[in-house]
């Protein structure tokens, strides 16, 4: 699958800070990057037990409601002390009353290290991505960046977890971390650098 430049692709996320990387990822590439709410679409529900399947759901609704190209990605933070969790639930542990709040996802993750008994928490922040064509060709790969939690929470940039992971080789977190450092080390980078190899010239 080759994507030209000057065409348009859908980032099949309604996360501003996600779609914000995904444009600084693909902006040397030429490609017009749009989001759902272009679209007026809405994230189906993640009906999966992978990243790659709920990629996968999400790429192909995209495509489906859109008529375009979509990217889409799954991602998530492992914590091995925690048995890989939150994994495919690192969204879902940030939900509450409200807008969902990634302060009480953080807050919660080291209050059951905590209980685990002390560190050091090795963890990983995984992506996968997924390229479906309207035409039903698609395309999956993975990312990965190892790294381990700490506490307390560091630095206003990134989002999500960004604020408890320090990063292998690091001794800032993502939180600390300026958008172009973190957008060469990152797991979605990591995955981006695969994907590229496939699809853009």
């Amino acid at each position: 699958m080759k994507i030209a430049r000057g065409s348009r692709l859908l980032v099949a996320t309604g996360n501003r800070g996600k779609l914000a990387e995904f444009q600084a990822l693909l902006s040397p590439f030429g490609v017009e990057i749009l989001g759902l709410k272009d679209f007026g679409l809405g994230e189906p529900e993640e009906t999966e037990r992978s990243f790659a399947g709920n990629a996968l759901v999400k790429a192909r609704a995209g495509a489906k409601g859109s008529g375009l190209v979509t990217l889409a990605d799954d991602s998530g933070l492992e914590v091995a002390a925690l048995g890989g969790a939150p994994g495919i639930y690192t969204a879902d542990w940030a939900e509450g009353s409200g807008a969902r709040d990634f302060g009480r996802a953080m807050t919660k993750t080291w209050g059951m290290l905590q209980a685990v008994g002390p560190g050091p928490y090795r963890a990983a922040f995984c992506c996968t991505l997924a390229i479906v064509e309207p035409g039903g060709v698609e395309l999956v790969v993975a990312g990965r960046c190892a790294g381990q939690i700490v506490w307390p929470m560091r630095g206003e940039l990134g989002h999500g977890y960004d604020p408890i992971f320090v990063p292998e080789g690091q001794d800032r977190t993502f939180g600390e971390i300026g958008e172009d450092e973190k957008n060469r080390i990152s797991h979605r980078a990591d995955a981006f650098r695969k994907l590229v190899a496939e699809c853009f010239t």
